[in-house]
């Protein structure tokens, strides 16, 4: 069996890559998005193991300490983070594993798993980034420059990604997505066994 596939999967706040991956699981992605670790308290319908992994300040800090999150950040007082366990099961049985996760956590996951692909989709444009982010009518036209200013900062981390997908068209996006998966999935380095079952003669 070949070895999953650990893919990143980033990018600014209003390019779309939510979009993009929703669709992506609607047309049966091959692929199994990462669940993450938080100390914050469920929220009304929220299940551990299906929305997150809910845990203790104490625990998750073991859990650091033992290197078993593989990438964390702190927000408004509490930890969120990707465990290692659930990942590496689902890999090891050759399962894709998607994380979607913001730029510091990307560059702690190459840090960790030198072998995970990064992926970074970009807007077509911060023009048509402005024009989505102000169509969302969700923020003031400061909280939208601001976005903006930070998304430039954010795509300038696109240079130390493996690919770039442009989310001009969803479809194409999506198309792109499964392009890479298959690409990764066809490496030598994830198929190292298929060598071994083709030499063993015994077979």
């Amino acid at each position: 069996m070949s070895k999953g596939v650990l893919l990143v999967f980033s990018g600014p706040s209003g390019c779309g890559k939510g979009t993009v991956l929703k669709e992506f699981f609607a047309q049966g992605g091959n692929a199994f998005l990462s669940v993450s670790a938080t100390t914050r308290q469920p929220r009304p319908g929220e299940e551990n193991g299906v929305h997150y992994f809910f845990m203790s300040k104490e625990e998750f800090a073991s859990k650091l300490e033992q290197d078993e999150i593989l990438e964390h950040a702190t927000y408004c007082g509490n930890f969120y983070g990707t465990p290692r366990g659930p990942v590496y099961e689902r890999l090891e049985r050759g399962e894709n594993v998607i994380l979607e996760i913001e730029v510091q956590g990307a560059l702690q996951i190459r840090e960790k798993c030198p072998e995970a692909v990064l992926v970074f989709v970009l807007p077509p444009s911060l023009a048509e980034l402005r024009r989505r982010l102000v169509e969302r009518n969700t923020e003031n036209e400061e909280v939208v420059n601001r976005r903006l200013e930070q998304a430039a900062g954010e795509i300038e981390t696109a240079r130390q990604y493996d690919y770039m997908i442009v989310n001009d068209s969803i479809q194409d996006a999506v198309d792109e997505l499964n392009t890479i998966l298959k690409a990764e999935k066809l490496k030598t380095q994830n198929r190292m066994n298929i060598i071994d079952e083709v030499l063993d003669y015994d077979a």
